[in-house]
């Protein structure tokens, strides 16, 4: 390939959407703003309700050739586009930096992740379509996998990247066709790389739509009756809509939703080995993870100290724009996003929390935070920041730990450090968490891993590893005779 290519030169996508081809949109068109500096990266054609009907229609005729192609010739592209992302990852994460305020260790990780999520993705048409089943003499009983059609994927703005690739790939791969409306705030990193990857790997036109839009949009692309499927992540709030619209529509729906996850350090904990776990936990982007470390449980003898050392290190991560400097913490997505951070940190204070470290913002640039002593009846205790606040909470007995890490509406992730890996076991049995790291932080994951909460972090589906023929395809039952029987009628 020609090196001179870029993958995402703003004269391929700039007021324009995917559709197979680049189109000129007439709907209308927003700036792409860098968070950390306020300057205009593009102009961004955003999809009305009338291109998310266009584009299903034009991907359902599309779908049934995709997937009537050999397992080889599908899992070609897909590893052709890891080959690509591969040659282009500078430049993914150069985007990754300047348009969702990444670090340069978090853009890094997340181009690395998405490569292996298409690597996995190739993997999947060789494999077992489905099963023989028992039957009667003469009669040969089978259930296989079929796609399910056209898969709508809603993607948010702070793993934008990885969080769409991660049912692009997979429904691609299993003969599906895919609409994604990525967040209009990474449209390009979140989108158009996407896209890119996808037509220069060799992927049949129509097969694949990337429309950025609104809530308009999204609406749309739940209602319409040649998607199938939704695999929405996003807010719990947001969510439930997503989920009550697709009940009323009878699709099929997969949420991946919001969490506040409990980091609990046990009494024997090496304790810095648990600074370590809770910091990245809780500042990991700024805290815009929904594995965030949203609460850390720290057995009362450790309390004290724990607390000490834990605002030294925030005093000490430096934070500022990532394009330009290397720092641990960049900025927060937008103004809405850190007037909610403040917000609730101010809440917090008012009810009674310490505020160790932390607890202003410049800009977009929020410090990370310690707020320490927060107790149920704060609200901090059970909202999701999304903000790179550390809230500290002690307790006294295995019990207690547990009753506070259950007291919560959402169950995605949670995590236990301890020396007695059996304590640790014994206690993790007893929480309510799709997730569970035993000597480990909260935010984890590794593609061939089935990925999901329960409770308001989603709706018990679970996306990747073994869960992706589970999520991207429906079971057909088969059965076959040498002729038909003469039924007794």
């Amino acid at each position: 390939m020609n090196k001179n290519i870029r993958l995402l030169a703003p004269e391929i996508w700039e007021r324009r959407l995917f559709t197979g081809h680049w189109q000129t949109s007439g709907a209308s068109v927003t700036r792409i703003q860098a968070p950390a500096t306020g300057a205009t990266l593009g102009e961004l054609a955003l999809a009305a309700p009338e291109q998310i009907r266009s584009s299903a229609a034009a991907a359902r005729s599309q779908q049934p050739a995709w997937a009537a192609q050999s397992y080889d010739e599908r899992a070609a592209v897909l590893r052709k586009a890891a080959v690509l992302a591969e040659q282009f990852q500078d430049e993914i994460v150069d985007w990754l930096i300047r348009e969702s305020g990444s670090t340069r260790l978090k853009a890094s990780f997340e181009v690395g992740i998405t490569i292996k999520a298409l690597q996995e993705s190739a993997a999947l048409p060789s494999r077992s379509m489905g099963e023989v089943l028992p039957s009667g003499a003469g009669r040969l009983s089978l259930a296989r996998r079929k796609p399910l059609g056209v898969v709508g994927v809603i993607s948010p703005f702070n793993f934008p990247l990885y969080l769409a690739m991660r049912a692009v790939a997979p429904a691609l791969a299993l003969g599906n066709a895919v609409v994604l409306k990525p967040d209009p705030r990474t449209s390009v990193c979140g989108g158009f790389s996407i896209a890119r990857l996808f037509e220069l790997a060799g992927l049949p036109a129509g097969v694949l739509h990337v429309l950025p839009g609104d809530g308009a949009a999204g609406a749309a692309l739940t209602a319409d009756p040649d998607i199938a499927m939704i695999q929405f992540t996003g807010s719990t709030g947001a969510g439930r809509k997503v989920g009550e619209a697709a009940g009323r529509h009878l699709k099929k729906v997969s949420l991946e939703l919001g969490g506040k996850n409990s980091l609990i350090i046990l009494d024997d904990a090496d304790l810095e080995l648990a600074l370590a776990n809770a910091a990245w936990g809780s500042w990991l982007h700024q805290g815009q993870i929904c594995m965030s470390t949203g609460r850390i449980l720290v057995q009362r003898s450790l309390y004290e100290t724990f607390l000490s050392r834990l605002a030294e290190k925030a005093k000490s991560l430096p934070v500022g724009d990532p394009a330009t400097s290397d720092v641990a913490l960049g900025p927060l997505i937008d103004s809405k996003q850190r007037d909610h951070v403040v917000q609730v940190i101010t809440a917090a204070r008012e009810a009674g929390a310490r505020l160790l470290a932390g607890g202003s913002c410049d800009r977009l640039f929020c410090l990370p935070t310690v707020l320490a002593d927060v107790t149920p009846d704060n609200p901090a205790f059970h909202e999701e920041i999304f903000g790179p606040v550390a809230i500290v909470i002690p307790f006294d007995t295995d019990a207690e730990a547990i009753e506070l890490a259950n007291n919560t509406e959402y169950g995605l992730s949670a995590a236990i450090v301890s020396s007695n890996v059996g304590r640790a076991m014994a206690l993790g049995e007893q929480l309510r968490t799709g997730l569970l790291h035993i000597n480990d932080q909260t935010v984890n994951d590794e593609v061939i891993n089935p990925f999901g909460g329960v409770g308001a972090s989603g709706n018990g589906t679970s996306i990747g590893g073994p869960a992706n023929w589970e999520e991207f395809t429906q079971w057909q039952w088969l059965t076959i005779k040498g002729e038909a029987p003469r039924y007794p009628l």
